[in-house]
């Protein structure tokens, strides 16, 4: 159900957390932020949440206005709770404290609970590896998470299992002296329904391409001046769609970055291939001729159905004929994104993509749960959409963990975004 809610607060501490946790429970809801020094907005809400600092204590509560939409999985009485702080003067202890009460009374309110708890932010597992650093043991670990962000037990053992792998992949990197470079690609051959991405579609931006690159090529040397005597440890070439440059574009960019950068000290260069639309034997070649050593042929799904509605003029063959004519090729290292929760799409749907890509054998897999960002065509017109359905369940998350593992992957690096379907992740698998 569609919600108008208002967050009134009477100082401006953790508002944006408050505000995540509301969206997390209620992702459909309109949320009004106001404080009590203002006043109050005009367009009056369902209901209406309040949080109270008083020092030592922190109240919520929870009341319905007059105009309030009827709903029994909310509850008709006003709600109120309250958490003596024990730390007052210790920000994050307070910041948890306040998201332990407003998670715990809206479980309460719903009676649902969330896969990640009360986490709002896109690492969690900084947290796990924050942990591992002060020496805790793996059940210390998963104890102490469980407690304080009421984290499922198998979100906290993917949480703590990144973790442990992405420790020992960064262990050969220089923090202090290394970095990555990241080269953007602004355009598309078509915008996707659920993108909110700085993209543009060539049908209507390609003249202003070669323009783009000339600029790009100006800001790559001057970074290069500026990160000389540093150690470059991977290069990713990402977008909108690299490979929507012509084949010559795309030669013209690698080369600038070949003789700009030092490459030799590079651990994977990657360029995402990304549509099957844009993939042609041409530029696969100029690929070839620079030291790219990782692509990405990414479909998001295997049902044309689906890739019809979401914008993507391209059928699952010609995903599969463009990922096996570039394993032809030579290319060792392919990745595949999917998303899951799409329009439409159940188990069913998802069962078919993950057959159809355990077929192919790629190198890794990056598992997406589908965040509706406000740009994005898919939320700015959802009313177009509403007969279709968005599920992403526990169980589909599950089959792509377990797609992942029958292909010999693990799990080596997860973030979270703000309106993902489910409240669930992204996840890579190599």
């Amino acid at each position: 159900m569609h919600y108008k809610f208002g967050l009134c607060l009477n100082e401006r501490k953790f508002e944006y957390d408050i505000y995540s946790l509301l969206k997390a429970f209620f992702p459909e809801a309109e949320i009004t932020i106001w404080y009590e020094d203002q006043k109050k907005p005009e367009d009056m809400p369902d209901a209406e949440f309040h949080i109270s600092y008083q020092g030592t204590s922190v109240g919520f509560t929870f009341g319905r206005t007059a105009s309030g939409a009827w709903d029994s999985a909310l509850p008709q009485a006003p709600w109120s709770a309250v958490v003596l702080l024990d730390d007052p003067a210790d920000r994050i202890s307070c910041k948890n404290q306040v998201k332990q009460l407003v998670y715990k009374s809206l479980r309460q309110m719903t009676g649902r609970d969330l896969p990640w708890g009360d986490l709002t932010g896109i690492r969690p597992t900084k947290i796990f590896s924050r942990l591992l650093e002060e020496g805790k043991t793996e059940g210390e670990i998963l104890a102490q998470t469980e407690k304080t962000y009421f984290i499922s037990k198998k979100k906290a053992a993917l949480a703590l299992e990144t973790a442990e792998r992405e420790r020992r992949i960064l262990a050969g990197m220089e923090a202090e002296n290394g970095y990555s470079l990241y080269v953007g690609i602004p355009f598309c051959p078509s915008i996707c329904l659920y993108c909110s991405f700085g993209s543009h579609p060539m049908n209507r931006f390609g003249g202003m391409v070669q323009e783009y690159l000339e600029a790009l090529f100006r800001e790559l040397r001057f970074i290069s001046g500026m990160m000389k005597g540093r150690r470059l440890d991977t290069v990713y070439v990402g977008g909108g769609t690299p490979t929507s440059l012509t084949p010559d574009q795309l030669r013209q960019l690698l080369s600038v970055l070949q003789e700009q950068f030092p490459m030799e000290t590079v651990r994977e260069f990657t360029v995402e291939a990304g549509r099957p639309d844009t993939i042609t034997e041409e530029k696969l070649e100029v690929l070839r001729e620079f030291p790219v050593s990782r692509i990405s042929v990414n479909p998001q799904t295997m049902n044309q159905k689906t890739l019809d509605l979401i914008g993507r003029r391209h059928t699952v063959e010609e995903t599969e004929e463009k990922f096996r004519l570039a394993r032809s090729m030579g290319f060792s290292n392919i990745n595949m994104d999917l998303i899951v929760g799409l329009p439409g799409e159940g188990q069913p749907e998802v069962e078919r993509t993950l057959s159809r890509i355990r077929s192919l054998e790629p190198d890794s897999l990056t598992v997406h749960a589908l965040a509706l960002k406000r740009a994005a065509r898919l939320n700015l017109f959802r009313e177009e959409y509403v007969p279709v359905s968005f599920e992403a369940s526990d169980a589909i998350m599950d089959r792509t963990a377990d797609c992942a593992g029958d292909m010999g992957m693990h799990p080596y690096y997860l973030y979270r975004q703000k309106n993902m379907a489910g409240n669930f992740e992204n996840v890579g698998y190599a």
